[in-house]
C-alpha cells in the first residue's frame, strides 16, 4: 500500500520537511540551496543606476544634494537600449581563414574520418575539424547574452578590443619641410659659390685693375654666356624641367631614355655653336663694343681671350643639363655646389697671376703692356675652371642611378615639342640680351669718356653681382625646389595650388630681398670700398653709386623671376617673351637717356637705376597676365600687404643706418678699416631698427622665420 504524501507534514519557518522521525536540525554541510522565488524583489533593481526617479524614497529623502550635485548639463550618460545587436567586427571576415582547404587525406579510414568515409571522394567543409575538436575544453559565448545586457548597467557591456596599432610611419616633416630642406641646401651651396665668386671678382680687379683692360677681359668673359643663354640655355633653364618632370612619371623607364636623348642634342648642338663662334670671335667683340675693337691693343686681348673663353659654352650647357636631371630627380644640391670649384680654380689662377705681376695698381698694367703669358694663363684658367664644373656632375648622376648613354633617335620622342616650347625661350633671351648688348656698348664708352677709374663696363658687372647675390640666394634656391611642384600641378590642372605656390615663394623670399635691398641703398659705397680697396679708393666709390643706384630694383627684379615660373610650369613661353621684351624695350631706352643726358662719370649710375625701372615696369604686365591665366586670383591682396609692409618697415631702418654709414666714412676715412666701421655700425643699425619695426607692424612672415628659429635653438 502506498504511503501516503507528508511532504509537507512538520513544514516550519525554516522550511525543513519532516519525514516521519524527530527533525534533526542541518548542519552547515545540509544548508539548502537558496529559493529563487523567495528573493527580496528590491535586493536587485536593473534600472536603478539608470532612472534617477525610480530610486528609494528613504534614501532619496536622506540624499545630500549639496555634497553631490546633479552632473552639468550635457555630461549626462544616455542609457543603452535595451536590446542591441552585437557590435559588428572592425574587420570583414577574411575568405582565406574561413574557406580553407584541408589538405588531403590518406586513403582509407583514418582518425580524421571516424565513421570510415573514403577519403578521396569527402568533401571536406570543416566538419571534420569540429569532430575531432570536440573533446577540448573551450568556452563557448552563449549566443543569447546580448539579450540581458541591458540587466547588466551600462558598465558591464563589454567594449570592442582596440585594433593593434600601425607601425609609425617613417618621421618626415611633410610638404613644406621637404621644401625647406630642398631650399636650405640649395641656398647653402649657392651661398659659397656666390661668396667665392666675390673673391674671384675681387682677384680679377685686383688683377686687371677697373679700367680698360679690365673691361677687355670682362667683355670676352661674360660672351660665352650671352651666347649659351641666346641658343639654349634658356630652354634648358626653364622648359625642360617640366618636360624632364612629365617623362619621369608617364615614361616607364623613368624619363631616363629622355634625359640620354636630350644631352645627347645638346652636346651635339653646343659643339656646332663653339666652332662657330671661336671663328666668328672678332666680329663677337665688335658686336659686344666697338669702344674696345677700335683700339687695336684692347682689340687684340679681348680677342684673345675670347678664343679661350668660348669654348667654355659646350661645358657650360653640359653642366646645366646635368643640374637639371639632378633637379627632376628631387636631387638639388650638386647644380648649387659645383660652381665653387669653378670659382676655386679661377682664384688660383689670377692669384698666380698677381704673383708672378703684382696688382693692377703696383704694375700699372695695360692693353698695350700686358704679357702675352700673363693672357695665356689666363685664358687656360678660364676654361678649365668650366671643364672642373662639369665634370663633378658625374659622380652625382651616378648616385642618383642616371647612366649617360648617346642616343641620336631624336625624331619621335617629344623633342620636337620640348624645342618648338623652347623656341619661344629663345627669342625671350635673345630680347633680353639685346638690352644687355645695348648697356655693354654704351658703359665701355661712358667709362673710356669719363677718363676715371670705375666708371666704365667692368665697375657694372661688379656691382650687379653684388646685387644679385640675394636673388641667387633666396629666390632662385626657393624657386627651384618650387618649380617641379608647381609643374606637377599645372600638368593636373590645379590652378590653386599654382596660385599658393608661387605666393608663398613670394612672400618666403620678400623677407630677406626687401630689407636687403634697402642695406644697398643705405650701405653700396662702405661695402664697395671695402670690397674693391686693392683697385683705389675713387673706382670703389665709384662702383658703390653704382650699386646704390642697382639697390630698389632688387624688389621687381625677385618677384619677375617667381611670376614667370608660373608661365613655365604651364609650358607657355610666348607669354615671358612678350613681357622681357617690355622689359629689355625700357632697359635700353632709359639706358640710352641717361648716357645722353648725363655727365659720363654718372652715366653708368643712370643706367644701373633704369635696370631696376624696366623690371618694375615688367613686373605689372606679367602678374595682370599670370592673374588672368590662373582664373582671377593670384593672392594680390596678401602678397602687396607683405611687401608694403616691409618695406615700411625698411624705410627707417634705411634712414639710420645710411647716416651711420655715411658719418663714420667722413670721419674714418674710405679705407679699409673706416669701411668696415661702417658697414658693421651701419648693417647692426639697419638690422635693429628693421626688426623693431616689423614687429610693430606685426608681419606673420617675420613672426614666423623668427619662430622657427627659436625652435631651431631649443628657445
Amino acid at each position: 500500500m502506498n504511503a501516503p504524501y507528508d511532504g509537507d507534514r512538520g513544514q516550519g519557518t525554516g522550511g525543513a520537511g519532516y519525514s516521519g522521525g524527530p527533525p534533526v536540525p542541518p548542519g552547515p554541510e545540509q544548508q539548502p540551496p537558496p529559493d529563487p522565488y523567495l528573493q527580496s524583489a528590491y535586493d536587485y533593481d536593473p534600472y536603478r543606476a539608470q532612472d534617477l526617479s525610480a530610486q528609494d524614497p528613504v534614501n532619496e529623502a536622506l540624499y545630500d544634494r549639496a555634497a553631490h550635485p546633479p552632473p552639468p548639463p550635457g555630461t549626462y550618460q544616455q542609457p543603452q537600449p535595451l536590446y542591441q545587436q552585437p557590435p559588428a567586427a572592425p574587420y570583414a571576415p577574411d575568405p582565406r581563414i574561413w574557406a580553407q582547404t584541408p589538405p588531403p587525406e590518406p586513403s582509407g579510414p583514418s582518425r580524421h574520418l571516424p565513421y570510415g568515409d573514403n577519403a578521396a571522394t569527402t568533401q571536406f567543409v570543416g566538419v571534420d575539424d569540429l569532430v575531432t575538436q570536440a573533446s577540448a575544453d573551450r568556452d563557448e559565448p552563449d549566443a543569447f547574452a546580448h539579450l540581458f545586457r541591458d540587466q547588466e548597467g551600462p558598465a558591464a557591456v563589454p567594449a570592442p578590443a582596440p585594433p593593434e596599432p600601425a607601425p609609425a610611419p617613417p618621421k618626415s616633416g611633410g610638404r613644406a619641410s621637404g621644401l625647406l630642406k630642398s631650399s636650405a641646401v640649395m641656398a647653402a651651396g649657392t651661398l659659397v659659390s656666390r661668396l667665392t665668386g666675390f673673391v674671384r671678382s675681387l682677384v680679377i680687379t685686383a688683377a686687371l685693375g677697373a679700367a680698360l683692360l679690365g673691361d677687355s677681359f670682362t667683355i670676352p668673359y661674360t660672351l660665352p654666356t650671352m651666347i649659351y643663354i641666346l641658343t639654349v640655355g634658356g630652354g634648358l633653364n626653364s622648359v625642360f624641367v617640366p618636360q624632364l618632370v612629365r617623362s619621369m612619371k608617364e615614361d616607364k623607364d623613368g624619363g631616363e631614355a629622355y634625359a640620354n636623348r636630350l644631352l645627347t642634342l645638346v652636346m651635339v648642338a653646343l659643339g656646332l655653336i663653339v666652332a662657330v663662334a671661336v671663328f666668328a670671335a672678332p666680329w663677337l667683340i665688335r658686336l659686344m663694343s666697338s669702344t674696345i675693337a677700335d683700339e687695336p691693343a684692347a682689340n687684340s686681348v679681348a680677342v684673345t681671350f675670347a678664343r679661350y673663353c668660348l669654348p667654355t659654352i659646350f661645358f657650360m650647357g653640359v653642366h646645366v643639363v646635368m643640374g637639371q636631371i639632378l633637379n627632376a630627380r628631387g636631387k638639388f644640391g650638386a647644380m648649387m655646389w659645383t660652381p665653387v670649384l669653378n670659382n676655386i680654380v679661377m682664384i688660383f689662377t689670377f692669384g698666380l697671376f698677381i704673383w708672378v705681376y703684382g696688382t693692377s695698381h703696383e704694375s700699372q698694367m695695360g692693353v698695350d703692356t700686358i704679357p702675352p703669358d700673363g693672357v695665356r694663363l689666363l685664358g687656360v684658367g678660364t676654361l678649365l675652371g668650366l671643364v672642373v664644373q662639369a665634370l663633378a656632375m658625374i659622380p652625382y648622376l651616378r648616385e642618383a642611378g642616371f647612366r649617360f648613354r648617346p642616343r641620336f633617335d631624336w625624331k619621335g620622342h617629344g623633342l620636337g615639342k620640348t624645342v618648338k616650347l623652347a623656341k619661344w625661350t629663345v627669342l625671350f633671351v635673345f630680347a633680353n640680351q639685346a638690352g644687355v648688348l645695348v648697356v655693354t656698348q654704351l658703359a665701355t664708352s661712358a667709362g673710356k669718356a669719363s677718363g676715371t677709374d670705375g666708371a666704365g663696363f667692368l665697375a657694372y658687372s661688379n656691382a650687379q653681382l653684388i646685387w644679385g647675390m640675394p636673388q641667387a640666394i633666396i629666390t632662385v634656391s626657393v624657386m627651384a625646389a618650387l618649380l617641379p611642384r608647381i609643374s606637377r600641378a599645372a600638368h593636373d590642372n590645379d590652378p590653386g595650388a599654382v596660385r599658393d605656390d608661387i605666393s608663398q615663394g613670394l612672400r618666403n623670399s620678400a623677407v630677406a630681398i626687401v630689407p636687403v635691398a634697402f642695406a644697398f641703398l643705405a650701405l653700396g659705397v662702405p661695402m664697395c670700398t671695402l670690397l674693391y680697396a686693392s683697385t683705389g679708393p675713387e673706382a670703389a666709390r665709384s662702383m658703390g653709386f653704382i650699386l646704390m643706384a642697382f639697390g630698389l630694383g632688387l624688389i621687381p627684379y625677385s618677384v619677375q623671376y617667381v611670376v614667370l615660373r608660373g608661365f613655365y610650369a604651364y609650358e607657355d613661353t610666348r607669354t615671358p617673351f612678350y613681357n622681357t621684351v617690355i622689359v629689355a624695350l625700357v632697359n635700353a631706352a632709359a639706358s640710352a637717356l641717361c648716357y645722353v643726358v648725363l655727365p659720363a662719370r654718372w652715366a653708368v649710375v643712370g643706367m644701373a637705376a633704369s635696370y631696376g625701372l624696366a623690371y618694375a615696369v615688367g613686373v605689372g604686365i606679367a602678374w595682370r597676365r599670370l592673374r588672368n591665366r590662373l582664373g582671377g586670383d593670384l593672392d594680390g591682396a596678401h602678397v602687396v600687404r607683405t611687401y608694403a609692409r616691409l618695406c615700411l618697415a625698411a624705410l627707417p631702418a634705411t634712414v639710420v643706418a645710411g647716416a651711420a654709414g655715411f658719418g663714420l666714412l667722413n670721419v674714418l676715412g674710405d679705407g679699409a678699416l673706416g669701411s668696415l666701421v661702417a658697414l658693421v655700425c651701419g648693417g647692426a643699425l639697419l638690422l635693429g631698427v628693421f626688426f623693431v619695426a616689423a614687429k610693430r607692424l606685426r608681419i606673420e612672415e617675420i613672426n614666423g622665420m623668427v619662430g622657427m628659429v627659436r625652435g631651431r635653438l631649443g628657445r
